[in-house]
């Protein structure tokens, strides 16, 4: 995921202060409930195809308007888009404006509970929900002490970070990290894990065409 890093200022600033240590931090006493199955995670975010019950839940959107597609990152056009982002800043930990870039406590990967929802605009003016999608900060991650990246299903999260001999973001604005999409309201002839999709589209949206 990405966003605008000027607009990331404006998510910061209205990020919720409270700690996140009970959601980052699981004392070994704890026992971890079973991953979910895809059925489950799409029964518990189908309410979300609702934009409005998003927002009513805490997510966020873009402030920079942007639709995500993999030509902004240098990829070809035909590996596809990923769609406007809806973040629930409290479950990314982000705490802070970009300095220089974002970066948070998050170490939330229950998809029960996604951090991002993933929209599609339509040609009406509508979004339609076609993703959901975990991020967490590497810094974070490895502190809690973790050595491998996170995993859902078996399928290892992405790892994002920047590359300074390029000219292009490669993680997207925020500091280093982990994330997986996860497309379950769009069939995604990538995988179901893919970053892109080839059969979604940013061709109705109105708004920001690129990362600045």
């Amino acid at each position: 995921m990405s966003y605008n890093a000027m607009a990331l200022l404006a998510l910061a600033g209205a990020a919720v202060a409270t700690p996140l240590a009970a959601q980052t931090a699981t004392p070994a006493s704890v026992t971890v409930a079973a991953e979910p199955t895809l059925d489950e995670v799409r029964a518990l975010t189908a309410r979300y195809q609702d934009v409005a019950a998003a927002v009513a839940d805490g997510y966020v959107r873009d402030p920079s308007n942007t639709c995500e597609s993999a030509d902004m990152m240098g990829l070809p056009r035909a590996t596809g888009v990923m769609g406007i982002h809806y973040a629930h800043m409290e479950r990314l930990g982000v705490t802070a404006p970009p300095n220089p870039r974002v970066d948070g406590t998050s170490t939330h990967t229950d998809f029960r509970r996604p951090g991002v929802l993933i929209y599609e605009p339509q040609a009406d003016g509508s979004l339609k929900l076609v993703a959901v999608e975990n991020l967490v900060f590497i810094k974070a991650w490895e502190a809690a002490g973790h050595t491998a990246p996170p995993t859902f299903l078996g399928h290892p999260f992405n790892r994002m970070v920047d590359d300074p001999k390029t000219e292009l973001d490669e993680a997207h604005h925020f500091a280093p990290h982990y994330d997986l999409h996860v497309w379950l309201y769009r069939d995604n002839p990538a995988g179901m894990f893919a970053q892109f999709n080839p059969a979604a589209t940013c061709e109705h949206h109105k708004g920001s065409a690129g990362h600045h």
